[in-house]
This record gives C-alpha cells, sequence and structure tokens, in this order.
C-alpha cells in the first residue's frame, strides 16, 4: 500500500509535467487544427531561460517561473506570426514539415548558443523539506508539492480565461467555427496569436519546474516530453482541455507504476502502445465524442 501511494505521488508529479506541456497542444488544435510539434522545445527554451534568471540573475523561483512564461508565450507569438500564419491555408503535410522545422531551428539554435552540454540549476530554489506519512515508508518532498500546486493553479487560471473572458469566448468561437466568428467582428488572427501565447506561457512554467525538480537541463530535453505530451493530449481527446489534463496525469502515473514494476527501459514503448489501443478503439480519445462526417 505504502509503494502505491509513493508511485502515485510520483505519477501526479510527473503528469503534472506531462498535462502543462498537453495543454498547448490541444490549445492550438482545438483552433487551427495544427500539430505544433514545436511546442516540446519552447517548454525546453522555458527551463533555460529560468535557469539563466537564476544563475546569471539570482531571482528566486517564483519570479523566474513568472518571467519564463512571459518570454515563451512571446516567443510563441512569434513562431505563430513568422512560421504558421502563412501557410495557415496550405495543406496539412506543409504545416506539419513547417512544424518540425521549426522544431529543429530551437534545438540546435539553442545548442549553437549555449552548448550542448548540460547546464545545472541551483538546488536551493525548491525547499528540500519533506512530510514522512505511513510511518515514513512514503515521503512527500516540498518540490512535489510545489510543481502539483503551481499546475493546479494554472489550470484553474486558464479555465478562468477560456470560459469567463472576453478573449476565452473569442477562443471558443473561432475554434467552433472560424468563418461565423469572424463575421461577428472576432478577430481571429489576434485570437489564434493569443492561445499560442498562453499554451507557449504553460509550456514555459513546465520547463522551469522541471528544471528545478531535476537540476540538470540540456538542448534536446523538449523531445521526449513533447512526444509524451502529444500522446496524452490524444489519449485525454485532442483539442478538449480537460482531456490534456486527465491524459497528461494519467500518462505520468502508468509510467511511474511501469518503473516501479521493474519494467523502466520500456515505459517510452508502453506509452506509445497505449497512443495505439486509443487510436484504435476509440480515435476521439477517452473524453473526446465521436463525430459524425457528411460526405
Amino acid at each position: 500500500m505504502e509503494g502505491f501511494v509513493q508511485q502515485l505521488i510520483n505519477g501526479v508529479s510527473l503528469g503534472s509535467i506531462y498535462a502543462l506541456i498537453a495543454l498547448g497542444y490541444t490549445m492550438v488544435y482545438g483552433i487551427i487544427n495544427l500539430i505544433n510539434f514545436a511546442h516540446g522545445d519552447v517548454y525546453m527554451v522555458g527551463a533555460y531561460v529560468g535557469f539563466y534568471l537564476t544563475t546569471s540573475m539570482g531571482l528566486g523561483f517564483i519570479p523566474s517561473l513568472i518571467l519564463s512564461m512571459v518570454v515563451c508565450a512571446l516567443l510563441g507569438v512569434v513562431i505563430e506570426k513568422l512560421a504558421y500564419k502563412p501557410i495557415r491555408k496550405s495543406s496539412r503535410i506543409a504545416a506539419l514539415t513547417t512544424a518540425i522545422a521549426v522544431s529543429l531551428i530551437l534545438e540546435y539554435g539553442m545548442m549553437a548558443w549555449v552548448g550542448a552540454e548540460t547546464k545545472t540549476f541551483r538546488s536551493d530554489l525548491l525547499p528540500k523539506t519533506s512530510i514522512s506519512l505511513f510511518d515514513g515508508n512514503v515521503i512527500l518532498e516540498a518540490k512535489n508539492i510545489y510543481i502539483i500546486a503551481i499546475t493546479i493553479i494554472l489550470m484553474i487560471l486558464l479555465q478562468f480565461i477560456v470560459y469567463k473572458t472576453k478573449v476565452g469566448k473569442s477562443m471558443r468561437a473561432v475554434s467552433q467555427d472560424k468563418e461565423a466568428a469572424e463575421l461577428m467582428g472576432i478577430n481571429s488572427d489576434r485570437t489564434i496569436s493569443f492561445t499560442f501565447a498562453i499554451g507557449s506561457a504553460l509550456a514555459g512554467a513546465a520547463g522551469v519546474m522541471v528544471g528545478a525538480y531535476y537540476n540538470s537541463i540540456h538542448p534536446l530535453m523538449g523531445m521526449a516530453p513533447g512526444l509524451k505530451a502529444f500522446i496524452a493530449a490524444v489519449i485525454g481527446g485532442i483539442g478538449i482541455i480537460p482531456g490534456a489534463v486527465f491524459g497528461g496525469f494519467f500518462l505520468g502515473i502508468i509510467e511511474t507504476f511501469v518503473s516501479f514494476a521493474g519494467a523502466s527501459t520500456y515505459k517510452d514503448a508502453v506509452a506509445f502502445l497505449i497512443l495505439i489501443v486509443i487510436l484504435i478503439i476509440k480515435p476521439s480519445g477517452l473524453l473526446g465524442k465521436n463525430v459524425k462526417e457528411k460526405v
């Protein structure tokens, strides 16, 4: 029982990271039907911004987190304006190719700028205290509490923006019918840019939290989490915000228990196997609804 609870805590912490990145995937797809494979590398950029702010400027964890989110939000807008907006009416293969190109530019651009070696975060960013449960058999570390709490706060804030603000209403309108939304006076270009900004800010927050949690970052760190977050978004139902959250936590917990069972070498394979099974059984995702198309 103690082992189960400990792995559940670890799984929720890992799932929090996947959920934050997956939200960016699902929001962009919900607006313009684009799989932004460069999103994982925005997460990497957020980690490096956080590293610079904490080591070179001596800022604390929370200020670095907020500033990293701002920088990544601006980066997301620039990527959308320069790379995705010109090909918005092109074929899906053109959009996919562009997304992969942007991903490689971010990865190797960062490698050329800061070097390929691993950078180490300050070890004092998050408290090292912990809480012992079940007579000391289960350890709840302060950094786990920080990650889970910040993730929950950001998700609540996202829900507020999407469902309680004017720009959130615009996002939902463009997602449902872009042409009709424009006829009602909604600026779709501005709405799409705002969507990229929010998704990229969440990815930046995830990057800083991972850097502070594991104390190390490198230019290619966004590849695997980016793919895992995409899997999480598909599992929950891509284009659905609650689905991305559910998929992130689901995948994080599954991976943790696979590692606990002694099969950590195969955890990536298990993630993709789950993706294949979901696509075969319920292509719209566990929380998605099957939509019939008239032809």
